[in-house]
């Protein structure tokens, strides 16, 4: 064994140009992942916002695969549906035929479910067995299973909640969690894609590295408090923007009691709310764009940094025209899958922003054989 083995030390990582194919494959692997979660938001939201998702009233993960394949099949899922709140409160005198359209939607979305859970698991029980993934990286993959497992649980819970009496919609809540969840496997794909033999900036000034991880957090919680708009129908009401029931603040934002219960149930709270932070979001996405254009001039940071206030600015306008337009079904959908894709950008560019220890010993090291030691220190 060679000294530099049993000291524990690990040489340079190759640069990105020289990654093996394996890794290559391991991170176009990833990225494909991504873009299925993606598809599966916009499944989900065209699903949400057809009314499709209490078509399907029972939870089969294996045989629920197979539709229904014959007119007697048709019948009996249609009945189960028509015992549904849903039906008798809202839906009464629907057809079979408008029934088969809205099954459609829900089947199709569970579907795309189960592939992606091929799609991973199959990819990642291959790389394993051939030694493509170091433990780090194959122990965060089987936490991203874990919670991809979790997110069809708390699919089919969101589901219940809208199967119980009196109910014409899933909880807002729960659906809100289901988004949530989703975007986190999401934002947890491109994370690791982004990082996988990726060379990382040069080190940035460590508040840089802190508002990028900042804004990716709260474009988390922007898309958690957009799921409690889309859960409570908020967005069909206070049309107008900036004002909101003729002021800036609106009045009755805690009208429900209890107090607490206003932040999901009261739909003024809730779309104050989301409006809140899409403005906090987009000032924290510009100054950010700003200091890391004065601070790291001509670095990926500050170019991926301009790109990421632009989407949320671009966001925000999107965000504010589907509000005018009362929701149609393209606006709905263009916000939610826009989300995905400011979410991935913050991902992406938090990852490559974040210095770590071996990037600044790195740096340290190389900076020393130049003479430039104590400056590299201040940084």
């Amino acid at each position: 064994m060679s000294s530099t083995s049993s000291i524990g030390l690990v040489p340079p990582a190759a640069p990105a140009a020289a990654a093996p194919r394996s890794r290559r494959a391991v991170r176009t692997w990833l990225f494909v992942m991504a873009a299925l979660v993606v598809a599966m938001v916009a499944v989900g939201g065209a699903t949400r916002l057809t009314g499709s998702g209490l078509s399907i009233t029972e939870w089969k993960p294996v045989t629920g695969a197979i539709p229904p394949l014959s007119g007697a099949a048709w019948a009996e899922e249609f009945a189960k549906y028509q015992a549904t709140p849903q039906y008798t409160l809202l839906n009464q005198g629907m057809t079979l035929s408008e029934f088969q359209f809205i099954y459609g939607w829900e089947w199709g979305h569970r579907l795309l479910g189960r592939i992606i859970g091929l799609v991973f698991f199959l990819p990642l029980l291959v790389f394993w067995l051939r030694g493509q993934l170091d433990r780090r990286l194959a122990l965060s993959l089987l936490g991203l299973g874990v919670l991809g497992g979790l997110q069809g649980a708390v699919g089919w819970i969101m589901v219940a909640s809208g199967l119980q009496p009196g109910m014409i919609a899933v909880a807002p809540i729960k659906l809100a969690l289901h988004l949530t969840l989703a975007s986190g496997i999401y934002a947890g794909l491109v994370w690791l894609a982004a990082g996988l033999d990726r060379k990382r900036d040069e080190v940035v000034p460590a508040r840089l590295s802190r508002t990028a991880l900042a804004l990716m957090a709260l474009v988390l919680v922007q898309i958690a408090l957009g799921g409690l708009v889309a859960g409570s129908k908020a967005g069909l009401t206070y049309n107008t923007w900036p004002l909101m029931d003729g002021g800036l603040v609106p009045g009755g934002l805690f009208a429900g009691t209890p107090w607490i219960e206003n932040f999901v149930d009261n739909v003024a709270l809730v779309q104050f709310n989301h409006r809140l932070t899409a403005y906090a979001l987009l000032a924290l996405a510009i100054v950010h764009a700003l200091d890391a254009r004065r601070s790291a001039p001509g670095t990926g940071a500050a170019r991926r940094a301009t790109a990421l206030a632009g989407l949320v600015a671009a966001q925000a306008t999107l965000g504010i025209v589907t509000l005018l337009l009362a929701v149609p079904l393209w606006a709905g959908l263009a916000h939610q899958v826009a989300a995905m894709l400011v979410l991935g950008m913050a991902s992406a560019h938090a990852r490559l922003s974040r210095a770590t220890r071996d990037d600044r010993l790195s740096r340290a090291t190389r900076d020393d054989r130049l003479g430039r030691g104590p400056a590299i220190r201040a940084v």
